[in-house]
């Protein structure tokens, strides 16, 4: 070899290595699809699991923390003490935490961030979880009591919802569009309508999160969500839209997919107050004239479990209580004969999730089959969380009523006027919803807020296991909703990437343990 080819080989040697250098090293960064671009940034004042998907366990963070396998972790406490009588929790807090602006994290903040939940014109979705705190007292900087009126067997959990996160005063209202928090990553910026990056906080005072960025993207249409996944716009959807294109993503070696379980009771909400929807017998009906496995097959090909209840099946207290509302379309007729309703119009408001805009169109189809004529109405997000379905009357900025919510249009019905919606509730352990008379479903039955306020004060394991039972039976029996199935986790991915959560026991997209793989 002479010296000029030893030295144009070097020189090419040096080129390729130049080349593959950079595309060689470990990446830092994710691109994350969300199907629903959450309306705000505020897991405090907004219903939206949107919201959580992005900011839980990433910006903000609580006293507690629900893990990926569902267990109750310490987050901003270190750990508690409860007393005998089961009143008094004191929280011992980390040192050394502050949020993203720099400001120390403290009792004080704690203090401040309970009792706004419950404070009048509080927006919280879930203050309920929370009514029976009594008083939060500063003990000294570090140390937090937390006084309860009654005893509450679900406190430490309830306490690791994201409607709970600790926040500071000087930064809570506007959270909505500058969230500040204590989490491992901070806000960086927000694209309407686009994406949402947030970046690694260095000053966590956590172990650091491996990746030094992340954006999400909202993509809610299947075929752009393919196609992103397969451009590589897209690292990975945690909750994949395109549910019929999985088995291609299966034989394609640069994506992993990991199918898992939800806490996400996808229901179809029928307005309990509102006639004819206020008659058990035509509730009933509705229910006898879904096929849950059509809807099941046509919405999520085939990703699904059918339930009958309230209640993820997955959870040793599950009832199976299908053949309640099994599919039976001549007893809905009858029923609907019965109750005096053949000829009804109801309107189905659908927000733009695939599983309630496909599944919303398989239910209309059999509605109409037994006689129920159905306008079928799509909704965005915001809208559906309008006082048009979900905020009940007074309408959120009335009088005593606080202020409204960002995702708040201004619409102000005098009362719910939808008749039926589609939407998946996946907030764990939350069938205590039905004993809120003014949530929207508009159910008030004493006897289910019965069972509910004693397994709210009781901690033995079998007589809550019973209690469960006996409420899932009673919302079922009641037909509150047509219950139809538990929302998969049908997650995919580059397949390099580490990290993601296989089951969704809260609604997350936790990015603090990702990172890519060699």
């Amino acid at each position: 070899m002479t010296g000029r080819t030893i030295r144009i080989a070097a020189m090419s040697g040096l080129a390729l290595a130049l080349a593959l250098g950079p595309a060689m090293a470990q990446r830092t960064d994710v691109n994350i699809g969300l199907v629903l671009e959450p309306p705000s940034l505020d897991p405090t004042a907004e219903a939206a699991a949107a919201v959580d998907e992005v900011v839980y366990a990433n910006i903000f963070e609580g006293l507690t923390q629900i893990a990926s396998d569902g267990s109750v972790v310490p987050a901003l406490a270190e750990s508690w003490d409860i007393s005998e009588d089961g009143l008094t929790y004191t929280f011992h807090l980390h040192d050394g935490v502050t949020f993203h602006d720099g400001s120390t994290m403290d009792a004080e903040d704690v203090k401040f961030s309970l009792d706004r939940i419950n404070a009048e014109g509080s927006l919280n979705a879930q203050k309920g979880l929370y009514a029976d705190i009594a008083s939060v007292e500063v003990v000294d900087p570090l140390t937090v009591e937390v006084t309860l009126s009654k005893p509450n067997g679900n406190m430490i959990y309830n306490l690791g919802w994201g409607d709970a996160v600790i926040v500071a005063p000087e930064t809570a209202d506007t959270n909505a569009t500058d969230p500040v928090g204590t989490g491992p990553f901070e806000f960086v910026e927000r694209r309407p309508g686009d994406s949402i990056e947030i970046g690694r906080y260095d000053g966590y005072w956590g172990e650091p999160a491996k990746l030094e960025s992340a954006t999400f993207r909202y993509i809610s249409d299947p075929t752009a969500a393919m196609a992103a996944l397969q451009a590589g716009d897209i690292d990975a959807f945690p909750n994949f839209p395109a549910p019929e294109t999985v088995s291609m993503l299966e034989n394609d070696p640069r994506f992993k997919v990991i199918v898992g379980a939800t806490e996400g009771e996808t229901i179809l909400t029928m307005n309990n107050s509102k006639p004819p929807l206020d008659d058990v017998r035509v509730r009933e009906a509705i229910a006898h004239a879904i096929n849950r496995q059509d809807v099941i097959d046509g919405a999520m090909f085939g990703y699904g479990v059918p339930i009958g209840t309230f209640w993820p099946p997955t959870h040793p207290d599950y009832v199976d209580l299908t053949d309640l509302s099994a599919y039976d379309p001549e007893k809905s007729r009858e029923l609907l004969a019965e109750a005096g309703a053949e000829d009804i119009s109801l309107t189905l408001h659908l927000p733009p999730a695939p599983y309630a805009r496909r599944g919303g169109e398989i239910i209309a189809e059999e509605l109409r089959a037994v006689g129920i004529d159905v306008e079928v109405i799509n909704v965005e997000w915001a809208q559906w969380l309008s006082p048009e379905v979900f905020f009940p009357a007074p309408c959120p900025g009335a009088e005593g009523e606080g202020d409204a919510p960002p995702s708040y249009d201004g619409s102000c019905p005098a009362e719910f006027s939808y008749d039926l919606t589609i939407v998946s509730h996946t907030e764990p352990n939350d069938i205590g919803l039905f004993a809120r008379d003014d949530y929207y479903h508009a159910y008030d039955n004493d006897a289910f807020t019965a069972i509910y306020e004693e397994l709210s004060v009781t901690s033995d394991p079998e007589k809550r296991s019973e209690l469960l039972k006996q409420a899932q039976r009673q919302i079922a029996e009641d037909y509150v909703v047509g219950f139809l199935f538990e929302l998969a986790k049908v997650g995919v991915m580059d397949a390099k990437l580490e990290g993601m959560w296989e089951n969704a026991p809260t609604q997350a997209t936790d990015l603090t343990d990702v990172y890519w793989s060699e």
